[in-house]
Formats: C-alpha cells, sequence, structure tokens
C-alpha cells in the first residue's frame, strides 16, 4: 500500500485526482449495477423481457455514444465531460432509486450509460496527456485503482441493498455528487494539444464549414487511421475474452457446482482472484515486461495468454466429471478460478500497452475520440463475441460435447495473438511518422 500511494505521489495533481476518481467511480458504480436487475424484476415486479430491456438501454446508451464522448472532450476539453458525465450518473442513479414508472426507468438508465460514454474517453485522455513519457506506467498505476473500485463496490453494494435498494441507489448518486464538486474545484483544466480553439467555428483544422463540418473531419480523420482500425480489430477479442469472467465461467461454475450456496461462493471466488491479482501484481508485471519487451511484443503475448485461460478448462473437459463432494466441487471452483487468474495475467500485461498504442497510433491529435471509437468498436465485438460464445455454449450442451466453446475462446485468443504479432512486424503499432505527425491518411482533417 504504501508504495501505491507513494507512486501515485510522483505524478501531478490532475493525475493523482483522475486515479481516486476512477476508484470512486467504480465504487459507486458497481455497489449499485450488480443488484439492479433484481430490484427491478423484484421489488417493482418487472417482466424478463423488460428487465433486460431496461439493462440494454443503459449498455446501448454507453458502448454507442463513446465516439460521440471522445469527439465532444476533444473539441471541449476533458475536464467539462468528465465533471458532464459524473453529474449526469448523479441525476441518473438517483432516478434509478426514486422512481418505479417504465419511462422514467429508461430515461434514467439511459443517462446513467451516456454519462459513462461523457468521462471514459475524457478520463483517459486527460492521463494520457499529463502522465507523458511514462504513460505506461501511469495506465499501469490506473488498472489497480480501477480494478480495486470493482472489487469493493459490490461489497459496499451487498450491505446497503440488504437495508433497501433505494439507500444503495441514493448513496452511489451521492458519491458522484461529491465527485462532481471535487473535480469542479480541484481538477485543472486540460484539453488535447491539436484542439486549441475547437468548437469555436469548427476548430484548427476544421475549415470553415462551422462545427457540424469540424465533428465530421474529426471523424473522417480517425476513420482513415488504418494503422489504428486494424490495431482495433485485433484487440477485439482480447474484450470477449476478459467478459467471460462474466458470461462463460460463472455459467460453467453453476453448470458443475450447481446454484446453490457453494455456487454462490464459487462465481464470487472468480472476481475476488481477478481482481486481487491485479491490484497486487499490476505494476510489478507492468515494470517487468517495460524492461524486457517492445510493445507490440507485450500485447501479442497478453493475448496469448487470455486465450491460453481457457486451457484449464478445455483439460478439465477430459476429466470424469465426479458425482458429488469434494471433486465435484474441485472441478466446479479450481478450473474457472485458473481461467480468471490466467485472464487477470493477459490483461495485465496488454492493458498499459494498449492504452499507450492507442496515443501513439494517434499521433498524440484526437486521441479522445480516438479512444471514444475504439470503445465503441470494442462494445460491438464484446456483444457479438458474447452471442457467440453463448450459441456455443448451447451447442455444446446439446451435442454433449463440453470442451467446444473453450476450444473456440482459445482460438480467438491464438488469431488475435498472431493479427497483433503481424501488425508489430509490419511496423504497424509504431508512432506514425516522426513525433507528432498525422497517422496514416490523416490529411482528410484539413478538409470540411
Amino acid at each position: 500500500m504504501k508504495g501505491l500511494i507513494r507512486q501515485t505521489r510522483s505524478y501531478e495533481r490532475g493525475v493523482r485526482l483522475l486515479m481516486v476518481n476512477q476508484f470512486t467511480i467504480n465504487l459507486g458504480f458497481y455497489m449499485l449495477m450488480p443488484y439492479l436487475a433484481a430490484h427491478l424484476s423484484g421489488t417493482l415486479g418487472l417482466a424478463g423481457w423488460l428487465v433486460g430491456f431496461v439493462l440494454g438501454v443503459r449498455n446501448f446508451s454507453q458502448q454507442g455514444m463513446f465516439l460521440v464522448g471522445g469527439t465532444l472532450a476533444d473539441r471541449f476539453g476533458y475536464k467539462p465531460l468528465i465533471v458532464a458525465g459524473c453529474v449526469l450518473r448523479t441525476v441518473g442513479f438517483a432516478t434509478l432509486g426514486l422512481v418505479d414508472s417504465l419511462p422514467a426507468l429508461l430515461a434514467a438508465s439511459a443517462a446513467t450509460g451516456f454519462a459513462g460514454a461523457l468521462f471514459n474517453p475524457a478520463v483517459r485522455a486527460y492521463l494520457a496527456a499529463d502522465a507523458g513519457e511514462r504513460r505506461v506506467e501511469a495506465f499501469a498505476l490506473f488498472n489497480v485503482y480501477y480494478q480495486a473500485g470493482v472489487l469493493l463496490g459490490p461489497l459496499v453494494g451487498m450491505v446497503l441493498t440488504g437495508v433497501d435498494f433505494r439507500i444503495t441507489c441514493l448513496t452511489s448518486a451521492g458519491i458522484f455528487a461529491l465527485l462532481s464538486v471535487v473535480q469542479i474545484r480541484a481538477l485543472p483544466a486540460r484539453r488535447g494539444a491539436d484542439s486549441e480553439g475547437v468548437g469555436e467555428g469548427g476548430g484548427r483544422n476544421a475549415g470553415t464549414g462551422g462545427g457540424r463540418a469540424g465533428v465530421a473531419a474529426q471523424w473522417r480523420s480517425v476513420l482513415a487511421n488504418r494503422p489504428f482500425l486494424l490495431f482495433s480489430a485485433a484487440m477485439i477479442g482480447s474484450y470477449v475474452l476478459t467478459f467471460q469472467v462474466y458470461l462463460a465461467l460463472p455459467l460453467e461454475v453453476r453448470r458443475v457446482g450447481g446454484d446453490g450456496e457453494f455456487g454462490t461462493a464459487a462465481v464470487a471466488l472468480l472476481f475476488a482472484v481477478s481482481g486481487l491479482a491485479t491490484i497486487l501484481f499490476q505494476t510489478r508485471v507492468t515494470a517487468w515486461c517495460a524492461a524486457r519487451m517492445e510493445p507490440g511484443h507485450a500485447l501479442t503475448r497478453g493475448l496469448a495468454v487470455m486465450g491460453g485461460a481457457f486451457l484449464p478448462l478445455l483439460a478439465a473437459t477430459a476429466l470424469p466429471l465426479p458425482d458429488g463432494g469434494t471433486g465435484r466441487w474441485a472441478m466446479a471452483a479450481v478450473p474457472p478460478a485458473l481461467a480468471a487468474l490466467l485472464l487477470a495475467l493477459g490483461t495485465m500485461i496488454a492493458y498499459p500497452f494498449e492504452m499507450d498504442t492507442i496515443v501513439r497510433l494517434a499521433g498524440d491529435r484526437l486521441v479522445a475520440t480516438h479512444y471514444g471509437l475504439y470503445n465503441t468498436l470494442c462494445g460491438i465485438g464484446i456483444t457479438l463475441g458474447n452471442l457467440l460464445t453463448g450459441a456455443a455454449l448451447d451447442a455444446a450442451r446439446k451435442a454433449g460435447v463440453s470442451a467446444l466453446p473453450w476450444l473456440a475462446l482459445f482460438a480467438l485468443g491464438a488469431a488475435c495473438a498472431a493479427a497483433l504479432g503481424g501488425l508489430h512486424r509490419g511496423g504497424r503499432l509504431a508512432a506514425p511518422g516522426v513525433p507528432g505527425a498525422r497517422p496514416e491518411a490523416a490529411p482528410a482533417t484539413a478538409t470540411g
């Protein structure tokens, strides 16, 4: 803990505040969201499809709007978008606890999702700008704070929800309200080096077409960045793989161990293993990788480890399933826990270099817009990947071929690692041209 505090203090005030800010954002978010579905279906008595619809609106309003949030951050500065996102989430979470009509619930759900789309790209672009040459180290530290919030949030939410879910909502809203005030007062204003004057007549690179044309020029610039798009496509698989901690691994635990108390405890173990491993080892893993390998190699190996995370589950399918007792419990808990640990390790290896690579491929221009599009593409990939994973799980159950989903996920990791290796060998992961140069085909920003 002392090392973490010392490392955090080595950064300027803005970076330090963003670290604590991200921990608090995740604390407030994860103390509420895991229990929202039960509130909607139980307390409010909504049908299952309506619960799914409300949650889907939240997810779509975040994943589908990341590009908008990143674009606005590049045009108006990072701080206004971070503050706006926290204020909007304050309103959204408070509303979720106080209303029971479907239109109001949908509006609140959309507000909480759009809030994330506003501040997520801005936070990462701000961190990248202020950390400078220490970006990789800063993103490693950022991930520690991020995972600490993910780990602690559900525990706090469980206690509060045991009293009343409305208390959980209002407490979470209060956290975001406090965050809003702190950031208004203490977070230094910051914008990208390329965004001076953006928002007034379309910006420096937007020509004379006004604000609307300026946005179109921003998007054309990012969409013309071929190395960035190739990198984004190769990295989508990593998000599909890591999301299986929430989908395939819990389903496997319950398939083998049942839905009782043991199954619940084993699922909780998955999240504890993943979160604690990141908190304890992220900065050490990043320092070790940074000292021994290039970013492209780190990314490739991280993806390979993520794919290899499903080998323990694949191996377990070759063993006879005990009828009960300790053997059954071990089969239900150990292979998924090993998979969660390896997924966390792969993420620890790749994530800081992934965030740094986006900045380099952007040529330090329109960084928040690049982050926004990247998150949107990965969000679409997660949705499609989960549909395919669910189909594979169903097919495996019907055909009696339990190895099928794990083999498919391993193959996905191997394919993504091979794609990243090819991009690295081809020089597609290097910064474009000279420092500050535009990415490939970026001169399109000069028009519109």
